[in-house]
């Protein structure tokens, strides 16, 4: 004979007045919100802080556009990036052209993030963090 499981008076919504309460299985219930509780975390992206590096600022234009594209899966998927370009050396003496390469990231990627940290430069190193556009 198959087993019956009892019914039981569960109470479904007690922030209520009065409370809510429902003839049902508990088990059937509580696996039940088990499992949108686990659809509602699979839904979500939590955002992560993705670093691309430049090593030199001698880069090719291929080579730099490598990275932007990769930079532009990074940022469709909904997470931060932060570029950063290291000088060495005789390098120092031109962090305009490390400027000029921010700048051109820039225009690249304007149709799908927004600036969040302007480039700064500390320590031998140019950064600048980009941010997704707000998806509508």
């Amino acid at each position: 004979m198959a087993q019956e499981r009892g019914l039981d008076l569960v109470e479904v919504s007690p922030n209520v007045r009065p409370p809510g309460c429902r003839i049902m299985d508990f088990g059937k219930f509580k696996y039940e919100q088990k499992k949108k509780m686990r659809k509602a975390k699979a839904a979500t992206h939590e955002t992560q802080l993705k670093g691309v590096t430049i090593r030199t600022p001698k880069i090719g234009v291929h080579d730099l556009m490598i990275k932007v594209n990769h930079a532009r899966e990074f940022l469709e998927r909904g997470d931060r990036v932060q570029f950063a370009l290291r000088f060495r050396g005789r390098e120092l003496a031109h962090i305009d052209e490390g400027k000029k390469i921010f700048e051109k990231i820039k225009s690249e990627l304007e149709d799908c993030s927004k600036v969040t940290q302007n480039y700064r430069f500390e320590a031998r190193r140019l950064s600048m963090i980009l941010a997704p556009l707000k998806k509508n």
